[in-house]
């Protein structure tokens, strides 16, 4: 049997992260070959990582990336929010965020582990920290022309974050607060932002807004010839509840957000323009 030293032991460690019983092990079974070992080792974190892939993923974190004009979001979730926290799982999650940025090609988290091929460093992950660990959802923004910038806003220890793209000719600090506090509009809003303006909100809820407005002023005994008067101007309300160019700024309330990016541009000597934003909130589904 090859005998195994403790420095041999600790420097497969630093390599891999595993534990040091566990590099004494695949050293042993890899006859002291540290290549070896390094396989056996990512093998048996593979194998981990599949018995833990059914057990649920309820805490994470939320990261980003910024770039000039482009910025990438994402979930990756763990079972406590003890690994969370813990350093490796932040690089993890820091590491998917850039490749969101990086891999404009990539529109699923399927996708992105495989281009930027990181399905491993995941799989690892999870046999290291001794959790499933899965990333959940990957967004990609980028502003439509040459010029522009982007921001972003994580919140409550990563449990929330956002991202923006604004399309402008103007840069500089002035142009990153803007982002920025847009940013952070979108997420302490409430509600949340639907759309950037009236013609990005979904027609489903459009339609399913409509006809309740439609039923609320039936029940309060309105006449029909001023029913759709009223809805019309019940739609008003909605809107600028649901369109982030409506709604009222959160460090401002007197001004909306449109007023903000006007007011914005003219310091900056440049019209701003938000072109997309993307919230994304630990834990919630696709339909929340």
């Amino acid at each position: 049997m090859v005998e195994i030293s403790a420095q041999a032991v600790k420097a497969l460690r630093e390599r891999t992260g595993a534990g040091m019983m566990e590099c004494k092990k695949a050293l042993g079974d890899a006859g002291g070959d540290v290549d070896r070992a390094i396989e056996l080792l990512r093998e048996r974190g593979l194998a981990k990582g599949a018995k833990r892939a059914g057990r649920a993923t309820s805490e994470g974190v939320i990261a980003l990336a910024l770039g000039d004009t482009a910025a990438g979001i994402v979930e990756l979730g763990c079972e406590t929010d003890f690994v969370a926290k813990t350093d490796d799982f932040q690089r993890l999650a820091s590491q998917l965020a850039a490749a969101a940025l990086a891999h404009a090609e990539a529109k699923t988290p399927e996708a992105l582990l495989a281009q930027a091929g990181l399905r491993e460093s995941v799989q690892a992950a999870s046999g290291k920290l001794g959790e499933n660990v899965v990333l959940k959802r990957t967004a990609r923004l980028a502003v439509p022309g040459a010029a522009g910038g982007t921001g972003g806003y994580v919140h409550a220890g990563g449990r929330l974050g956002v991202i923006v793209a604004l399309e402008t000719a103007a840069s500089g600090d002035g142009l990153e607060r803007l982002a920025k506090d847009v940013a952070m509009h979108v997420a302490a809003h409430d509600p949340s932002p639907v759309s950037i303006d009236r013609e990005g909100v979904p027609k489903a809820l459009l339609e399913k807004e409509t006809e309740l407005l439609r039923r609320q002023a039936a029940q309060e005994g309105k006449p029909p010839n001023v029913t759709e008067r009223i809805v019309e101007g019940r739609l008003k309300k909605f809107y600028a509840e649901v369109c982030l160019l409506e709604q009222a700024f959160v460090k401002n309330p007197d001004q909306s957000v449109a007023q903000l990016l006007e007011e914005a541009g003219k310091k900056l000597g440049q019209p701003v323009r938000v072109t997309g934003f993307v919230r994304f909130k630990l834990g919630e589904t696709a339909t929340e």
